[in-house]
């Protein structure tokens, strides 16, 4: 109800810390203003009465002419949402009482510029104008005085500022400012109700996962001034660095500023360490706040605090934003000094940020990048900026956020370049692969924004000159980048490269392949706290965690990776490249002696194959799917040989086999392979070709156990929507094994494998009680029943109508990438159900690549799923998912460790 910043604020005056005085509009008032298009009934005599209170306890009223209380008014969600709506400082100033503020402060300069913010934040915000065309009035003045910054301007160049932005309100938003205090927060609490459903909103909400009903808080404060002097200032502590996770003093201060111009990056910071000289005092008391904060929160705190004349004050506090590699560096830490215990540390973190860990780094600059480095493209480094948030990004450089979205979606690489970046900026860096400014630090826009996202963004590169006119930037030296070149930022350091820079694996995925040690790595290192998680994330999970994995080298990558088992083994893919004449063959023959050719043909290469697999997975399970190609895969294009054939004949040639196989092509053709002659179908309509299969993996099964080996290979039939069909198949596969049996001599009972079936057809969900009367297994296919239930051919429609989808708000995230628990959840639920009240002691697991997504893994824990697979590379991610989700579980129940 009020928010994280409104909870936050209440939360640090109950432990009796210095915030300003104020009261907060509850989220429900925003859910009543969404829904009725209009504030509820009772909301301004709430206001009015809270108001009154706040007045009595500063001594004076709104906008009084005299001596005038001003407040800011400041969005609030439940999640954090950066930049959803921008802040509005200082409301209550107006023609009648800036003489009076000026008077009570003593500085004249300071209430003329204190009013001209309130007028460009009011204007942009809550009126709508342009923010570029109040910068350009700003610029304007500041060239016309000869100014390096705002701060050189004086009083009269601040007063005339004032009137060119009223003017410019008028013109733009067709109002004058207005005059009238209440008038003026009322319009800002009604502008932060409606910025829930702007653009930007929806956006940020879409990119986190952030439920679009939720609504936002406002949080109105009196204002404390940070611009009053070099004695006063703003600035954002972090308790921990927020890029790295080690512990320090870390953040940004500005002297003689208001909060939103560190935020906003407009001039350079220093870092929070420099305040020691400035204000001993206050910087003192903010280290002791911070070690509070720490300690109640047992986390990372971000802190925003301002500094008037020498007093601190607190205007916020939450549990701060964090890279990746801190979030890791942050748990194993926080364990460490004992406020939190390992299940809590493995809540803190997740999947999606171990993936993070997992891609490659620039290379270091010992050498490496020069001669890594094409010479005919050479790589070099042209600037040094602030290390935002860590991680290596190649790409065009693009200088503002429209061209940005419009090129990422042509499929180029792109690094958004500003000077600094504001709210309106989001989409850009929402497609951006990462993030460069010329100006602020640590705590700016777009290094809060970057770090939420996962973006490697470098910030407050000062030697750059950015012209956004002529879309290009200038580096030192008289380098000049133009829109379109490519460039590298490197987040961990903060250099930025002209060209493209080389990369080199993450130490992560080393750790994974087991070429570096957690042992070995530095105190506080990333590979030993990834190894903490990962080790209890192992010890704590039901899950098992299977690879989908095609050959003997995927296999061998898998096990290092931690699978314990193949999930899915396809085994047409097994036929690409050369081999796939072996299958046109057989699928072409028009004789049993023409088919029983090609499947001889075809028997030791499967053979050698699954021998290879087995033993890469030796005393493993593995699942191997029969053939599953939609026919048109092992066939000449009907279009190719078409055009073929009719060339021939207009030449005179004789190509009768040519003209053979056209027949052939035209008989089998298909208009809709996806849901055609494929799987078990296939399997029943070309006699012998399953048994082929089968008769593969027993004969290597039985030369791994000759050899000594443990073989356990599961045949799972594919696309089964009746029992019958496999019944069938079942049926095949006994045979071949006692026949198998009886030719090598061995034990029958070594030589019988499970048969089971993949259930990707919604039928196949709802019949799975009598599917599982014949099936010894359930392997949940998700990818294609999704597309089955949903009608929708992923191909196709991916690229075509889901972004449409989603900036609908139909889908929250693609059903591809999460699963869809309404529709395509509801069927796996049920077909466990029921599978396993036919068969008590039925397997299930899933090999969709759902199986690596974080979210769909704590849906399938939650299901009863014995285990899930995936590709080799996502297998740290589920393993760590599948952890979490039985310490969340834990959790839930009231049960586990809750420090």
């Amino acid at each position: 109800m009020l928010g994280g910043k409104g909870a936050n604020l209440a939360e640090m005056t109950n432990l009796g810390l210095p915030v300003p005085p104020g009261f907060t509009i509850t989220t429900e008032a925003c859910r009543a203003f969404l829904e009725a298009g209009r504030e509820p009934a009772g909301l301004r005599a709430e206001v009015d009465a809270h108001l009154a209170d706040l007045e009595r306890e500063m001594g004076r009223t709104l906008g009084q002419p005299d001596d005038p209380l001003l407040v800011s008014v400041r969005s609030g969600a439940a999640f954090s949402m950066p930049g959803m709506m921008d802040t509005v400082l200082n409301i209550g100033l107006s023609d009648a009482s800036v003489a009076g503020l000026a008077a009570q402060a003593g500085d004249e300069r300071f209430a003329w510029d204190s009013y001209r913010r309130l007028i460009q934040m009011f204007g942009k915000t809550v009126l709508h104008v342009d923010g570029e065309l109040f910068e350009e009035r700003l610029e304007a003045a500041k060239r016309a005085k000869g100014a390096a910054s705002d701060l050189d301007l004086d009083t009269a160049d601040l007063r005339t500022l004032v009137a060119v932005y009223k003017d410019l309100v008028a013109k733009e938003a067709g109002e004058d400012f207005p005059q009238d205090p209440r008038v003026q927060l009322d319009l800002a609490v009604r502008a932060v109700f409606s910025s829930w459903h702007g653009d930007r909103a929806r956006l940020y909400r879409r990119q986190e996962r952030i439920p679009d009903d939720l609504g936002t808080a406002v949080n109105i404060v009196a204002m404390v001034f940070g611009n009053l002097g070099p004695d006063s200032g703003t600035g954002v502590a972090f308790t921990r660095d927020p890029a790295t996770g080690k512990q320090g003093v870390y953040g940004d201060y500005l002297a003689n500023a208001q909060g939103e111009d560190v935020v906003a990056g407009i001039r350079n910071t220093v870092p929070l360490a420099e305040l020691e000289r400035l204000d001993k005092a206050s910087y003192d008391h903010l280290l002791r706040i911070m070690a509070t904060l720490e300690a109640h929160y047992r986390d990372l705190c971000d802190i925003e605090f301002t500094i008037e004349r020498g007093t601190l004050w607190m205007l916020q506090t939450r549990v701060g934003k964090r890279t990746a590699e801190a979030a890791f560096r942050i748990a194993a830490q926080l364990v460490d000094q004992g406020l939190i215990g390992e299940d809590e540390a493995l809540r803190r973190v997740t999947g999606a940020q171990l993936a993070q860990l997992m891609f490659p780094r620039f290379a270091d600059d010992t050498g490496e990048a020069a001669e890594s480095a094409a010479a005919e493209a050479p790589v070099r480094r042209i600037a040094q900026g602030i290390a935002a948030s860590p991680g290596a990004a190649v790409g065009r450089a693009v200088f503002d956020q429209e061209t940005a979205v419009r090129w990422a979606e042509r499929g180029d690489r792109v690094i958004l370049v500003r000077r600094e970046t504001n709210p309106d900026d989001l989409a850009g860096m929402v497609a951006a692969e990462g993030i460069l400014t010329s100006r602020g630090g640590k705590t700016s826009h777009a290094a809060v924004v970057a770090r939420g996202m996962g973006k490697t963004c470098v910030c407050g590169a000062e030697a750059l000159t950015v012209d956004p006119v002529q879309r290009r930037f200038t580096a030192p030296g008289g380098v000049e980048v133009a829109e379109g070149d490519l460039i590298s930022v490197d987040g961990t350091s903060g250099h930025v490269y002209l060209g493209e820079a080389p990369v080199v694996p993450s130490p992560v995925v080393d750790y994974f392949e087991g070429h570096r040690s957690a042992a070995d790595d530095e105190p506080d290192g990333l590979v030993g706290a990834v190894h903490r998680m990962m080790a209890h994330a192992d010890r704590s999970r039901r899950l098992l965690v299977r690879a989908n994995a095609d050959t003997a080298e995927d296999a061998a990558r898998a096990r290092r990776f931690g699978a314990q088992g193949i999930g899915l083994l396809r085994t047409e893919h097994m036929f690409l490249g050369e081999r796939r004449k072996y299958v046109e063959r057989l699928v072409l023959a028009d004789s049993d002696d023409g088919r029983a050719a090609a499947l001889e043909s075809l028997l030791p290469l499967q053979r050698r194959d699954f021998a290879g697999i087995l033993a890469a997975m030796d005393g493993l399970p593995v699942t191997i799917r029969l053939l599953d190609p939609p026919l048109h895969e092992f066939l000449p294009d009907l279009t190719e040989l078409s055009v073929r054939v009719a060339l021939a004949e207009a030449r005179g040639d004789d190509r009768a086999e040519d003209r053979t196989l056209l027949a052939a092509v035209r008989r089998l053709h298909e208009q809709n392979p996806m849901l055609g002659l494929r799987g078990v179908r296939l399997g029943l309509v070309i006699p012998g070709l399953f048994a082929m299969q089968i008769r593969a993996v027993a004969e290597a099964a039985a030369e791994r156990l000759r050899e000594g080996g443990m073989p356990h290979p599961e045949i799972m039939v594919p696309l089964v929507g009746g029992v019958q069909e496999l019944e069938i198949i079942r049926d095949e596969a006994q045979q071949v094994f006692a026949a198998v049996a009886a030719e090598t001599g061995l034990d029958a009972a070594l030589l019988s494998f499970p048969v089971g079936t993949m259930i990707e057809l919604p039928r196949a969900a709802l019949t799975a009680g009598q599917i599982a009367e014949a099936a010894e297994f359930f392997s949940f296919g998700t990818n294609d029943l999704t597309q089955t239930t949903w009608g929708f051919s992923r191909d196709d429609v991916e690229a075509s109508f889901f972004t449409a989808y989603l900036a609908a708000g139909i889908f929250g995230v693609s059903p591809f990438e999460t699963l869809d628990r309404d529709g395509v959840g509801r069927l796996v639920a049920l077909a466990a159900e029921e599978g396993r009240a036919a068969r008590p002691g039925l397997g299930l697991g899933v090999c969709g690549e759902h199986g690596g997504d974080p979210e769909s893994v704590r849906f399938f824990h939650e299901t009863g799923l014995d285990y899930v697979s995936c590709s080799p590379f996502r297998l740290p991610v589920a393993r760590l998912e599948a952890g979490r989700a039985a310490v969340m579980g834990d959790a839930a129940r009231g049960g586990g460790d809750t420090r």
